[in-house]
């Protein structure tokens, strides 16, 4: 049985839903299962849920808790990453607060723009920290990368890593299921084709029955019926013909079109959620005293499948049952109008073979070009990263779209001076 670990296991609610959908498959249900936390009361949450959830399914795991990283990873055959560098606070709250006292507003910043940068400086020395453990430990492990963000992070790790990695996201299968809705075809009959980088791939292809579903979607907007949570989406489809696959709140803040100081008007039109993971954050952090008691607690346990794609991996790589999943890889060769070695999101097969990303070819101009500027930022952050020059912060900074949009080249350089002096300990000494 393989052995599969999770790191950062003390987010509990994302772990109960990956350990649901590992343990319902009969070859993987006595998996040995290793959680790992540096939070040892979260940690033991999770082992007490983990053990409800085996009950729950009739699955029968060895299953162990650790604060010790290295002890989980030892002989680790998959590690499934969920962490949070420097968490909520002062994390979050710092990317939020500092860039807000230059008039620079944010939904979600933690993927791009000057949040993101923030974010992916101080995760990826702890990433790279786990794959020096896992090249000494588990130096054939398959590491599955849910953190963002995401393309920063994989890219990171494949150019300073020889671990096997592919980093996962739910946008392009959540995406093609609130399509669905809101044509009114089922899911599960809609054929697609994304790619691009995360969180900005496009469907290339979406299909029903061999018919192009691109003029229903169409008609939502020429019936007024466009949801009024996704309303910036479906203005980038009209502009662009092809519909993007992350959310309307998340693109706004990729983009210098949307989140603008002097037009609030462009705010309310676009329905924009300014601080949007903050209020997220807080409500979870209120919840999670009730939720910790329930789960710990009799109350019942609902176990149901995900959509999450971490455990078809396993299942297809431990038993040889193709998939295709959609994965964050290094391209090589894959997107021939994206820089080769940058990450991107592309349809991957799973099989006995391993995971097999899908050549693309050349993608619509336009749409590369439009990735090419959130490239652009990765890049320099990334070098930031592996070189600790604090140049290549300043200059990622001015070239992020939106941060770019909002201030001029002395406040951009001001405010990542504010924001590395405020983030302390939890980076690494930039010259």
């Amino acid at each position: 049985m393989p052995k599969i670990t999770f790191i950062g296991a003390g987010s509990t609610v994302f772990a109960k839903n990956l350990l649901g959908d590992v343990l319902s498959y009969p070859e993987l249900a006595n998996a040995e299962i290793a959680l790992h936390d540096i939070n040892p009361e979260r940690l033991r949450t999770s082992e007490i849920v983990a053990n409800r959830v085996a009950e729950a399914l009739g699955a029968k795991p060895k299953i162990t808790a650790t604060t010790d990283r290295r002890e989980s990873l030892d002989g680790a055959d998959y590690a499934i990453c969920m962490i949070q560098v420097a968490g909520y606070k002062p994390g979050t709250v710092t990317d939020f607060e500092i860039p807000k006292k230059y008039g620079l507003r944010q939904t979600i910043a933690d993927t791009l723009g000057i949040g993101g940068i923030m974010r992916g400086l101080r995760t990826i020395p702890v990433l790279l920290e786990m794959c020096r453990d896992m090249e000494q430990l588990c130096p054939d492990v398959t590491f599955l990368q849910y953190v963002n963000p995401m393309a920063m992070n994989c890219w990171a790790i494949s150019r300073a890593s020889s671990i096997k990695t592919v980093g996962l996201c739910h946008s392009v299968q959540g995406t093609a299921e609130q399509l669905a809705h809101d044509i009114g075809v089922p899911f599960d009959e809609i054929n697609y084709v994304a790619a691009g980088i995360n969180h900005m791939a496009f469907y290339l292809k979406i299909e029903h029955n061999g018919q192009d579903l691109y003029p229903r979607i169409r008609r939502v907007i020429e019936e007024n019926r466009i949801p009024d949570w996704n309303l910036v989406r479906y203005e980038m489809f009209k502009r662009l013909g092809y519909f993007v696959t992350e959310s309307s709140e998340h693109f706004s803040e990729y983009v210098p079109w949307f989140i603008k100081r002097d037009r609030p008007d462009l705010i309310e039109q676009y329905n924009i959620p300014l601080d949007e993971y903050i209020r997220r954050c807080e409500e979870q952090i209120k919840a999670w005293e009730s939720q910790r008691v329930a789960l710990e607690g009799g109350a019942p346990l609902e176990v149901k499948r995900s959509h999450e794609y971490g455990s078809l991996i396993i299942h297809s790589l431990e038993t040889g049952t193709p998939r295709v999943v959609y994965g964050n890889v290094a391209n090589r060769g894959l997107i021939d109008n994206l820089p080769q070695g940058c990450c991107v999101e592309v349809p991957c097969l799973v099989d006995q073979n391993g995971i097999q990303p899908t050549k693309i070819g050349v993608l619509p101009p336009h749409l590369a070009a439009m990735m090419q500027t959130n490239v652009n930022v990765q890049s320099l952050t990334v070098e930031a990263a592996l070189t600790c020059k604090r140049e290549h912060i300043y200059h990622a900074a001015m070239l992020d779209p939106h941060t770019a949009a909002e201030l001029d080249v002395e406040q951009i350089w001001s405010l990542v001076d504010d924001l590395i002096a405020a983030h302390g300990d939890w980076l690494p000494t930039f010259q």
